[in-house]
């Protein structure tokens, strides 16, 4: 089973990265882009077949290590 998790910062924390690439677009001549915000994809793959498990499992995950909750926010979905 995968899990695939998206964690991206919450809104209204200063996103560097995302204020480069929305810079750059500009430069590039694209026009009417709002915002740009940069967030990180994070697969994981697992054993287990149970879906609720590998739900809570990968959820535990991200609480202690793959999202810094202070600051970001995370979805799960699992495949």
């Amino acid at each position: 089973m995968t899990a695939v998790v998206n964690v991206f910062l919450k809104e209204g924390v200063l996103d560097p990265q995302g204020k480069a690439a929305h810079h750059a677009l500009d430069s590039l001549g694209f026009e009417g882009i709002k915002e740009v915000r940069i967030g990180k994809q994070i697969i994981v793959t697992l054993e287990t077949e149970d879906r609720a498990k590998a739900e809570a499992e990968v959820k535990e995950m991200c609480e202690t290590l793959l999202a810094n909750t202070v600051i970001e926010e995370y979805t799960i979905e699992i495949a």
